[in-house]
């Protein structure tokens, strides 16, 4: 059997971003879209849905950049690892 191999990607961890991105889209997302569209009139199904997909990948973007920045800034999703301890082993 061969060993798992691992690596050690410098930067930012853009799978963490991606999850996040996600998660954090639909918990925060779906409310705002929700309350956009209360004072505009969606008479058809497909209203709705052009409706908040419009509005829905603009807080995609928006929560994806915002993430990315945060990640770059503070080594985020990286396991929990630091640079220091990293540079001990």
């Amino acid at each position: 059997m061969q060993p798992v191999e691992r690596t050690n990607p410098e930067g930012v961890d853009y799978g963490w971003v991606m999850q996040m991105t996600f998660v954090t889209t639909i918990l925060v997302g779906s409310p705002i879209v929700a309350l956009l569209s209360l004072n505009t009139t969606l008479p058809t199904w497909g209203a709705r849905a052009a409706f908040a997909i419009r509005i829905g990948a603009v807080i995609w973007f928006v929560t994806a950049i915002a993430l990315f920045v945060y990640a770059k800034r503070t080594n985020a999703g990286d396991g929990g690892s630091s640079p220091e301890a990293d540079a001990e082993n």
